[in-house]
């Protein structure tokens, strides 16, 4: 560490926003990082802590006091070197990930954490900025071609590591853009979609083939895949959304989250939505019902699509404003949280059911809710919203079990997700493996890079009998 005494000297300072009233106005991101002595300052409170709580919380176990002191030292090129060894993509995570990190770092126990995630998100723009990122393509290729259902952040990680040590890898997508739930789900007002086309093209640069377009098990069979490739990893997702089988459920205005946001983002990108399947908020009363990041999102790309008002429904009881850290740390707390999009304007409700939705001429206008207590319905506290359009975010299932999984008939766990382990990651049908939600259910986007690095060593040392790729 370069400055034993940082932690004590030197207050936290992060990342700022731009104001509401201007953000709101667009899809850009609004995110603007400290200059670089503020983050070499930041690096310097990084703690010699004895044991790096933060390599816990980080589920691709970045080495981050290294990179913290790099920074400090003003070693920015060493630093980034560092980022990259468990991380093929930390601007990615560096925008959308909630730092499960920070939440670790041993100042945090009492005291502000260390802007992990921002110092993060600076060395790799900086790499960017500079020219230092480059393709890696391999000295040799090994003459084994390997195929990945799904280009989210599980499928691309784990295409770069395997075309990185010499093996043909192509790339099926169903969607017409490469990217996954990064491209589709993520709004661009936290994550611009030029961040994954560089990434894509330096990916290209190093042999990885990208066929969008192609739905597996229904423009390609499964089981072709399995005769014309040495190995296919699954990385396809869960995107079998949460329903609420209410009565009123099938009224016009009802939409699944992803539906609303993966439209807008087309929007944005600048496809042309059909007019008859458009889903819009403007001058509406929106509803969005899960109180995640997904709901988050529908938040902030209702209010710039116009909506007349925004409210968001938890289930659950609203959270204390601070954790018992004694109890909870280094684990991520459960707490009161304010977003970006939920400081933009809404109202929000906890501890909330809803009974049914009612409408007019088939269209939903109105949805009936009961608060809870102790998770039981509070006699007379019936409540009537209006709801001209309603956004359920509440989280996903499974990945989509007919098609792909059924063709090649993969065993699935409990839960219905591919059953694999985190060693082999091999599913129970031959030379097919599954990585990422696809096989451990909805999560974090940081822990989708982790198992699809760790795929890509299984994929290899399978093929080839050991592999010198990290876990």
């Amino acid at each position: 560490m370069g400055k034993p005494t940082g932690f004590m000297e030197i207050a936290r300072a992060d990342r700022t926003y731009d104001k509401v009233a201007e953000r709101v106005t667009h899809y850009k991101e609004f995110v603007h990082q400290p200059d670089g002595a503020t983050l070499a300052n930041q690096g310097a409170r990084c703690m010699d802590c004895g044991i790096p709580y933060c390599h816990n919380g980080c589920p691709v176990n970045n080495v981050i006091p290294d990179w913290n002191n790099l920074v400090f030292k003003d070693r920015w090129r060493d630093a980034l070197s560092v980022l990259h060894s468990t991380n093929n993509f930390p601007e990615f995570t560096g925008r959308i990930c909630p730092a499960p990190c920070e939440a670790a770092c041993t100042l945090n126990f009492n005291d502000d954490p260390v802007t992990i995630k921002s110092i993060e998100c600076a060395i790799v723009d900086k790499g960017w900025a500079e020219g230092w990122i480059l393709p890696e393509p391999p000295a040799a290729k090994t003459g084994k071609r390997i195929a990945i259902v799904g280009s989210g952040p599980a499928g691309l990680a784990a295409a770069q590591q395997l075309a990185r040590t010499g093996h043909a890898v192509t790339v099926f997508e169903k969607d017409d853009r490469a990217g996954g739930l990064l491209r589709y789900g993520i709004p661009d007002f936290k994550m611009e979609k030029h961040l994954i086309d560089r990434r894509i093209e330096q990916m290209q640069a190093e042999g990885v083939q990208f066929r969008t377009s192609c739905h597996v098990g229904v423009d390609v069979t499964a089981t072709q895949l399995q005769k014309d490739f040495d190995a296919v990893l699954l990385t396809g997702g869960a995107q079998m959304p949460r329903d609420l089988p209410v009565p009123g459920r099938d009224l016009a205005g009802v939409h699944f989250a992803m539906d609303f946001l993966s439209q807008n983002n087309k929007r944005v990108a600048g496809d042309k939505i059909d007019a008859a399947q458009a889903i819009t908020a403007k001058d509406k009363h929106v509803v969005v019902i899960g109180g995640g990041d997904t709901g988050s999102d529908c938040i902030g790309t209702s209010i710039r699509q116009g909506a007349k008002s925004v409210r968001q429904l938890e289930i659950m009881p609203r959270p204390p404003e601070q954790e018992d850290k004694a109890m909870v740390w280094p684990y991520w707390p459960l707490k009161f949280r304010v977003s970006s999009s939920q400081e933009e304007g809404c109202d929000r409700e906890f501890a909330v059911a809803t009974k049914s939705f009612t409408g007019d001429n088939g269209k939903v206008t109105r949805q009936h809710i009961v608060r809870l207590e102790n998770g039981k319905e509070v006699p007379g506290s019936e409540i009537v919203l209006d709801a001209d359009l309603v956004l359920l975010a509440m989280g996903f299932v499974s990945p989509i079990q007919t098609g792909l999984l059924k063709d090649l008939g993969v065993a699935l766990d409990a839960r219905g997700n591919v059953l694999a382990d985190t060693v082999k990651y091999q599913s129970s049908a031959a030379k097919v493996f599954a990585a990422g939600d696809m096989r451990r259910g909805q999560s974090l986007v940081v822990w989708a890079i982790r198992e699809g690095r760790q795929a890509a060593r299984a994929v290899d040392e399978f093929l080839m009998g050991k592999s010198d790729l990290p876990r």
